[in-house]
């Protein structure tokens, strides 16, 4: 089986261009088969702001009205995918964006309301494994924004690390899979305060124990659910930690078991 490396950038790396750089250089050096996945949400809550569109998040979940989906949009699936896009190709890294309306890349349904209406946010459905494989075969390097669609015309807010998640679980049925989630911390860290408190590895038994002292909380727990999820359905490796980390220079890395 070809090794394939899904890595997932967050906001932090996306809004250092400096990082970013740095980032996109280790990508294109990474061996083997390539996907990358990005969101971008500090961007869109700051464009809001700028244009008078309030914003709302519930446990670290935006709510995503009509006026917040068209910044979401315009960001996610136009400037900050093409610009990621655009840099790679000066690498010589070939690369191709898409939201999942692209190819019908990733299709979802709009989240059920249960006590919080979410608004247009989607809950994926299926992931296009022929597209991806098709690309990825021909030598494009997929760089894959924050968006589904409902295959009846509507664009959905989706979260990226699950987005990465659910590519990285289809593909483990063609190829050798590692799923990168890259932020601007070391890793999961026992103590927010201090840079060096990187849990090393997190399995089942000792995720409950972090949860409950509440060392582990928030965005994290869906994260981590996530990767968990991920392991149980076939991807090889699991990472959580800084951009570094896919260069194979830096050490202080969660993995996920």
């Amino acid at each position: 089986m070809d090794k394939l490396s899904v890595v997932k950038i967050g906001g932090n790396v996306i809004e250092d261009t400096e990082i970013l750089a740095s980032f996109l250089k280790d990508f294109t050096a990474l061996d083997g088969l390539k996907i990358l996945v990005h969101g971008g949400g500090k961007k869109a809550t700051e464009m809001a702001h700028q244009l008078d569109v309030p914003v709302q998040m519930i446990e670290g979940r935006r709510i995503t009205d009509a006026a917040n989906l068209e910044i979401i949009t315009m960001l996610y699936g136009g400037k900050i995918n093409k610009n990621i896009v655009a840099k790679l190709q000066a690498l010589n890294c070939n690369s191709i964006g898409l939201s999942g309306a692209d190819g019908n890349a990733i299709s979802a349904v709009k989240r059920p309301v249960d006590k919080i209406d979410y608004g247009f946010v989607g809950d994926i459905t299926a992931v296009n494994e022929k597209l991806f494989q098709l690309l990825l075969n021909n030598g494009l390097n997929p760089v894959c924004c924050a968006l589904s669609h409902d295959e009846k015309g509507q664009l959905l807010n989706t979260n990226a690390d699950t987005i990465a998640a659910s590519i990285a679980k289809a593909l483990s049925k063609h190829f050798e899979v590692s799923l990168w989630y890259c932020f601007e911390k070391n890793g999961v860290l026992r103590s927010i305060e201090d840079e060096q408190s990187v849990i090393e590895s997190i399995q089942p038994t000792n995720y409950a124990d972090l949860k409950s002292k509440g060392i582990i909380n928030a965005g994290m727990i869906p994260k981590i659910d996530n990767c968990f999820d991920a392991l149980s359905n076939g991807v090889k490796m699991v990472k959580i930690g800084s951009p570094k980390m896919i260069n194979g220079n830096d050490n202080h890395t969660t993995l996920i078991l």
